[in-house]
């Protein structure tokens, strides 16, 4: 499903309203990029943050061959393999770097992709958004979480 010109830009989410409805409609997020403890980087902490609000965190690194389990789940090497329904990508790539995973994560249609704090690429975010995926980017899903109260 292809969004016309102008629908396509309500799906680009920048407002606090719509980072709430966008948290409210989340429950499974799939964390491209994560990383593991001992990397003591936010693309762990932030996830494990999300885990203790009670969010079902799938790890999806890009590092890390040999590792199968991070947060005490699962890990899958791409987010289209993982099994069942995803509600938020939780990217953390270089921005340079998201164009090799949209098409990933579009084949399995989350109802939203978030570019961790200092992530942005609007050429994908327009992909998304024109697929009708929502797009939070350059946010913090940690403090935007705290903000809401999780």
């Amino acid at each position: 499903m292809m969004l016309d010109d102008n629908d396509w830009r309500r799906h680009l989410i920048d407002d606090d309203a719509g980072i709430r409805r966008v948290l409210e409609a989340t429950r499974r997020i799939a964390v491209l990029g994560i990383k593991i403890e001992e990397s003591g980087a936010p693309a762990y902490y932030v996830p494990e943050y999300a885990q203790s609000a009670g969010f079902e965190i799938v790890p999806v690194p890009v590092y890390y061959p040999d590792v199968t389990e991070i947060l005490g789940e699962r890990v899958y090497r791409t987010v289209a393999a993982v099994p069942g329904a995803i509600d938020m990508v939780n990217v953390f790539r270089r921005s340079h770097k998201i164009p090799e995973h949209v098409d990933d994560i579009i084949s399995k249609r989350p109802k939203s992709v978030w570019f961790q704090l200092g992530i942005r690429n609007d050429e994908a975010a327009e992909r998304f958004a024109r697929a009708g995926i929502d797009v939070v980017q350059d946010r913090c899903l940690m403090v935007e979480l705290q903000h809401v109260g999780k």
